[in-house]
């Protein structure tokens, strides 16, 4: 599972919308990144690697470019933006670019699905970002999310959801949500293959994440309009002017409104 805010040399927003004159000049930093988790995948052992392509919809990584020891998909939509292919079989996961959730102190571009309208997540009370939302989808299929990179704020997100034994690599420090003090991309990079390997060392001493179900879903928007277009749809619960609720009897249901 791949996302832009958290990979290396991206230091500033407009790098990271889709379809602007710095995304493209970034699209290669991207590339850099899932490159290197897949070379140390590789290297490691790994039989089968799939690229989910997912900031913004796809296209951040041109296909000519992947290294050619992975398949490429991208999501089928913005509400359904999860692997497809988990049910076949996969043994482990990474998160690659990752961001912390939104209203993280200190963290870059800290965000949960949508800065513009998304303002809290929680599930059976407790604070989510996508991070969280991701390793619970692997866990509705057994997988285990083994690495994490991005920002330091999202690596300790990370570490403290799923223990600290899963592999994390900051390849860069928040000076702000705008801005942010990163690592050359080549030490980077080196970084993120090594941790890549050595995370496939961790298929049975990591349990995949699967919180209590029926669970609790509370979203809090940014605007009360945002609250009146989902509270349409079918098992939501109007909370109050920003907030809805639904509960969720398995967890690919926790994603997506």
């Amino acid at each position: 599972m791949t996302d832009m805010e958290g990979i290396s040399g991206i230091c500033r927003q407009g790098q990271v919308r889709t379809g602007t004159e710095e995304w493209k000049l970034s699209v290669p930093l991207a590339e850099g990144d899932f490159n290197a988790a897949i070379a140390g995948a590789a290297l490691a052992g790994a039989r089968r690697i799939v690229l989910n392509d997912a900031h913004g919809g796809g296209n951040n990584i041109r296909i000519e470019n992947m290294d050619e020891r992975a398949e490429y998909e991208r999501p089928l939509g913005g509400g359904n933006m999860m692997p497809a292919l988990l049910g076949g079989g996969f043994d482990l996961a990474f998160h690659i670019g990752a961001h912390a959730m939104a209203g993280t102190q200190d963290a870059f571009l800290d965000h949960t699905q949508s800065s513009l309208s998304w303002h809290n997540y929680r599930v059976n009370g407790q604070r989510w970002g996508e991070i969280a939302q991701f390793a619970a989808y692997l866990g509705h299929f057994g997988v285990p999310l083994v690495l994490v990179t991005g920002d330091e704020a999202a690596c300790r997100e990370a570490r403290e959801l799923l223990g600290s034994e899963i592999e994390t690599v900051a390849v860069k420090t928040a000076l702000g949500r705008q801005a942010a003090r990163c690592l050359a991309t080549k030490v980077a990079r080196q970084r993120i293959q090594e941790a890549a390997g050595r995370a496939l060392r961790l298929k049975d001493r990591i349990k995949p994440f699967q919180p209590k179900l029926p669970a609790e879903v509370v979203v809090e928007f940014h605007s009360s309009d945002v609250a009146d277009s989902v509270a349409c749809s079918p098992g939501v619960e109007r909370v109050d002017a920003r907030t809805v609720r639904k509960t969720a009897a398995t967890a690919r249901e926790l994603v997506g409104w």
